[in-house]
């Protein structure tokens, strides 16, 4: 039986791994990575924004002088009143209504737009805006400008771990914790819709092609199920790897040496214990600590092996109930009633995963976390925070052992589905081919 298993997986496996689709994929979607995750601040270094005219009629008389010019906005003061104003400026982008009181109700302001409103560009006028009602509230109460500055003052404290004196107190950083539960969980998200769907399509194929029925009378439906799951699992995780080693390798090796010689300095400051040196050497905190994060081989290697395990349950679990979807069917328009109900734990976990970014350690978060159709996404968004180790274990043992039964409810299914043609099962039947014995 284990040979014949084999045998399933290894045929999927290179059918799979020595097309041209996969090979193009693996090599060219980490460049693709690193291309969106610099491609927004190239575009922002390199695009030719337009600058906008704003008339402004400013009733109060004292705040409009306060307004500054930029390469995104010009402001031009008119004394025509606003219904005037409101016409013979309709070419520039807005006119802008400064109330006589705007100074004590500063809602006594309106922006007439000629065109869709900019969200940068409204932000950039309230900033001005408050700005200058804030220096004539300054005349007002006789308060020196430098007296204001000294009072808005904002302390952010820098985050470290409370660890002994001898183990890294390097910190961690909340930004690169949440950008790799970003893509950890989207990575989850990927594979087990992808490849989940791929298991269903090729079941499906191979029903139409009465391929099943040949292989049934040498193979019982149950190995034929586990050896399509097993084989393009071990694909998925034969890509995922690649791309692990390939990231991996560029933080932890390749980072480290073309970083300039004072962040280097101030990460060893930081790995001693000494923020404050740190941040005199280097510079900001949390790019320090980003910078540790990435280059520390443990945290990284850590992440890599729980993501592969949670990849590899996580495909398992769905994969079954795909191949058993795609066994019941004759095409794929009559699998998306059937995977629908598949498909909205996944969903409902990518939701999930953006409350666990707030707080990981909620209750939410934590329950999400341990129920096995979730678990996959909502878990991996939580380890790059570090949580308690029982809560990643439990999750992982509540997820392999929800495959097991799962499995096996699936091959029951499948045992029956795939000697059906022509007539669309229900959730219903579904129900009643997992009682047969």
């Amino acid at each position: 039986m284990k040979n014949k298993i084999g045998i399933i997986i290894g045929r999927e496996f290179k059918e799979r791994v020595h097309k041209k689709s996969f090979i193009l994929t693996t090599l060219l979607t980490p460049i693709l990575m690193m291309v969106l995750m610099f491609a927004p601040m190239l575009i922002s270094e390199y695009s030719d924004e337009s600058t906008k005219s704003i008339a402004v009629v400013d009733d109060s008389g004292i705040i409009a002088q306060h307004l500054i010019n930029s390469g995104e906005i010009v402001f031009e003061q008119t004394p025509l009143p606003l219904e005037i104003a409101r016409t013979e400026y309709d070419d520039y982008y807005a006119i802008l209504h400064i109330g006589r009181d705007v100074v004590s109700n500063p809602t006594d302001a309106y922006l007439y737009t000629n065109g869709t409103a900019a969200m940068g560009t409204e932000h950039n006028i309230s900033s001005q805006l408050t700005m200058a009602v804030q220096k004539e509230k300054m005349k007002i109460y006789n308060v020196e400008q430098q007296v204001m500055h000294e009072l808005n003052t904002r302390v952010v404290p820098q985050s470290l771990k409370n660890v002994a004196e001898h183990e890294d107190a390097g910190g961690s950083s909340t930004m690169v914790a949440s950008v790799l539960a970003y893509v950890l969980s989207f990575i989850l998200y990927m594979f087990l819709i992808l490849y989940g769907v791929m298991v269903m399509q090729s079941v499906i194929e191979e029903k139409n092609n009465r391929v099943l029925e040949v292989l049934v009378s040498t193979v019982r439906p149950f190995d034929m199920m586990m050896g399509k799951i097993l084989g393009v699992a071990s694909v998925a995780l034969l890509q995922i790897t690649i791309w692990i080693i390939f990231i991996a390798g560029m933080a932890c090796f390749v980072l480290p040496h073309i970083l300039p010689d004072n962040v280097l300095a101030a990460m060893e400051l930081l790995k001693q214990g000494v923020p404050a040196s740190a941040v005199d050497a280097g510079g900001n905190m949390g790019l320090l600590q980003g910078i540790l994060m990435l280059s520390n081989i443990k945290y990284i290697g850590s992440i890599i092996i729980w993501l592969l395990l949670f990849v590899f349950g996580g495909f398992l679990l769905y994969a079954a109930m795909f191949a058993a979807v795609g066994s019941a069917v004759d095409s794929p328009q009559d699998a998306q009633q059937l995977q629908t109900p598949i498909m909205l734990p996944i969903i409902l976990a990518l939701f999930v995963m953006l409350t666990v970014i707030n707080d990981p350690t909620s209750d939410v978060a934590f329950w999400f976390s341990m129920i096995p159709l979730t678990s996959p996404i909502v878990m991996m968004a939580r380890i790059p925070y570090e949580i308690p180790m029982w809560e990643v274990c439990l999750s992982a043992a509540l997820l392999y052992a929800t495959f097991f039964i799962v499995v096996w409810g699936a091959g029951k299914i499948y045992r029956v589905g795939i000697l059906m043609h022509g007539k669309k099962p229900t959730l219903k039947d579904l129900l009643r081919w997992m009682r047969y014995k």
